[in-house]
């Protein structure tokens, strides 16, 4: 029995084709309690602001650079507090630098931000909800961050 093609934003393909991998670095960043800083200075959450608005420009310079697909998180109508990037066939070290200096300039505008780093087999493909962002292989750097957010964030950890 043949499948029905799948229209999923990626053409026409038969839905239980398999997603080829490859091996790179999946890279999760979030802003730290963004809803209290929102709060102290008075900010619109649905506007971007000096801060979620350096996160875009940081996400999206960062993703061209290194060649990376921003899998969620990049919004340029809100702002963005949250990203997801998948960069094939490079090392978690290899973007260390860069990853510390996302936090450094987060940090001078008066918020931190937490970045996890590690190596993973990836799609390089966008996701279409937060939750598929969220979902299969990235759940394991999707847990480092919460951990890493509960002890108080403001760090870039890259997995050994």
């Amino acid at each position: 029995m043949r499948k029905r093609a799948a229209k999923d934003g990626y053409g026409d393909r038969p839905s239980l084709t398999p997603t080829p991998l490859t091996v790179g670095t999946l890279v999760i960043m979030d802003l730290d309690n963004m809803e209290e800083y929102m709060e102290k200075h008075g900010l619109d959450e649905y506007r971007p602001n000096r801060v979620t608005g350096l996160l875009s420009n940081l996400v999206e310079a960062f993703a061209r650079k290194w060649r990376g697909v921003v899998v969620y998180g990049l919004s340029w109508e809100r702002g963005t507090e949250e990203a997801v990037i998948e960069i094939p066939l490079v090392d978690p070290h290899e973007i260390k630098e860069d990853l510390e200096e996302i936090r450094k300039k987060v940090k001078s505008e008066g918020a931190s931000i937490t970045i996890v780093a590690v190596r993973e087999h990836l799609t390089a493909r966008p996701a279409r909800t937060r939750r598929e962002a969220y979902s299969s292989y990235r759940r394991r750097a999707a847990r480092i961050l919460r951990k890493l957010k509960a002890r108080g964030g403001d760090i870039v950890y890259i997995e050994e």
